[in-house]
């Protein structure tokens, strides 16, 4: 028999207000003396903590460009963030919600910490309907990112770790925190108790299972954030079969999966076998624009059994009881018009329009004799700078041409020489792509124009590069190509999406 998850209500407590964000380094807080300090040692996990986290790296030192160069117009391919605007028919559901919160009939206090029962159900019905997951293994939160600590709290901190290398940074700072992670290694630039798989284009970005020492916990995002990878149908049946053989639970990250175009599933759940051993995280930040709305839910089958008999699924509901009060009430009105068919119709024209934006991309740094992989099922693209450091490829993309990246190191030892970008942050910036390409490519065959003229001994200081015209006809021709691209998909769109958005 199916055991069954209650509800439970937690007490609120008092929450301080945030102070507008800083980052300092460590070091300036070690040479300020303050006047009082408390006798509390810091946490050992945290003092194992690398650097800052990544994207607020990025967010300093972009803020430190835009000093420098008050003028520059910059461009923010890095963090994934959406662009577009939320449907009109999404927030216009969200608004009835909070209105109707002003009304004796509409007021409505605590919620189940699980979610609305019409949300957990929309979610099986459109996500899971034929992997047959029930609406009561489905727990409703406030997003991905925060699930994927909860779900590490849930489990032992004993516990070994394994992620894809490169890998969203989250799985192992979180693990780090916990103490799950052992030693930081300078040496490898990796923790001593995490296994790193390797995620690369030479094995297709899908980890040598053979050789892969066994770890407890898996962490698996597909479609991948960075590299824009999706794993395979016969893929995860073997991640499936890998975990199984070695009594290991799978966290599946589908948080892309909405972006998919080919037959690669879903969800990890396709597979069978999947709900023995995996949970699973997703999110409706870069499906539905809610990055800032923040709404997700993680599933926790019922099958899904600690070594002793256990459910996990009652251990994980006493964690959200314990730890979260249920995500907004009026956010989750605007989750199950997402949901709804017109919503749902509505989402997947925005998704195509970004998936427009991904081959631009593609097309942009292809055309600069860059290997480039990803944007066709994740809003990512991956692009290698063969024998460069990935930060210095960051800061000289940022110095010369005003664009934010992100650097393929800050996604673990195997993201160096890489650099990430987002498709979705073309949006609202016209032609984008021309500017990106004009930046880059000229810079490139300037430099090669100036080698020719040296070796032909009649390089002169004073001597003008050709015009884009004369020059750059790969330029011009890409360029030509892409704008009609984009201007033909916005037609295409008039009366459709962009009637949406209102």
């Amino acid at each position: 028999m199916p055991h069954q998850v209650s509800s439970c209500i937690s007490i609120p407590h008092a929450v301080s207000p945030q102070p507008t964000t800083t980052y300092t380094s460590w070091k300036s807080f070690r040479e300020k003396k303050a006047d009082y300090q408390t006798g509390i040692p810091r946490s050992v996990n945290m003092e194992n903590l690398q650097n800052e986290y990544l994207f607020p790296e990025i967010f300093m030192r972009e803020s430190e460009h835009a000093k420098k160069n008050p003028d520059a117009k910059i461009i923010r391919l890095g963090i994934g963030d959406t662009t577009e605007p939320i449907p009109g028919i999404i927030t216009s559901a969200m608004v009835e919600k909070a209105l109707a919160l002003s009304t004796v009939e509409g007021y409505r206090g605590y919620g189940p910490e699980q979610g609305i029962g019409a949300l957990r159900k929309a979610i099986a019905e459109r996500f899971y309907k034929d992997s047959q997951i029930k609406e009561n293994e489905i727990f409703v939160s406030d997003g991905a990112q925060c699930d994927i600590s909860r779900v590490q709290m849930l489990l032992a901190p004993t516990l070994s770790v394994a992620v894809q290398d490169p890998t969203f940074p989250a799985y192992v700072d979180s693990s780090v925190i916990l103490g799950r992670a052992g030693r930081y290694q300078a040496e490898s630039n990796k923790y001593r108790n995490i296994v790193y798989m390797k995620c690369v284009p030479e094995n297709n970005f899908f980890p040598d299972l053979s050789v892969t020492p066994r770890a407890d916990v898996i962490f698996f995002c597909s479609p991948n954030n960075p590299t824009g990878n999706a794993a395979t149908r016969q893929q995860l049946k073997q991640l499936v079969d890998f975990a199984k053989a070695n009594g290991s639970i799978i966290i599946y990250d589908t948080a892309y999966a909405t972006y998919i175009s080919d037959d690669s599933p879903r969800s990890i759940f396709e597979i069978p076998g999947a709900k023995q051993v995996a949970i699973e995280i997703s999110s409706f930040s870069k499906f539905a624009g809610f990055t800032g709305v923040r709404l997700g839910w993680t599933v926790v089958p019922q099958e899904l059994l600690y070594s002793d008999g256990y459910p996990v699924i009652k251990d994980y509901n006493r964690i959200v009881c314990t730890c979260f009060n249920g995500a907004s009430n009026v956010v989750q009105a605007g989750g199950l018009a997402c949901l709804s068919e017109e919503g749902f119709k509505a989402l997947n024209r925005t998704i195509g329009y970004y998936r427009e934006n991904a081959k631009i991309l593609v097309d942009t740094f292809s055309s600069l004799g860059l290997k480039v992989y990803g944007g066709r099922n994740a809003p990512y693209v991956w692009v290698h700078f063969p024998g460069m450091k990935s930060w210095d490829v960051f800061n000289k993309i940022l110095e010369t041409t005003d664009i934010v990246t992100v650097p393929g190191i800050g996604f673990g030892p195997g993201g160096e020489e890489f650099i990430r970008l987002v498709e979705m942050a073309l949006a609202g910036h016209g032609i984008a792509e021309a500017y990106v390409m004009k930046k880059l490519y000229k810079q490139k065959m300037e430099e090669q124009e100036k080698k020719e003229r040296i070796k032909m001994g009649s390089d002169s200081s004073g001597s003008e590069v050709q015009s884009s015209s004369g020059c750059f006809p790969c330029f011009s021709k890409t360029h030509q190509r892409t704008s009609s691209r984009i201007k033909d998909y916005r037609e295409k769109q008039d009366g459709t999406a962009r009637d949406t958005h209102v």
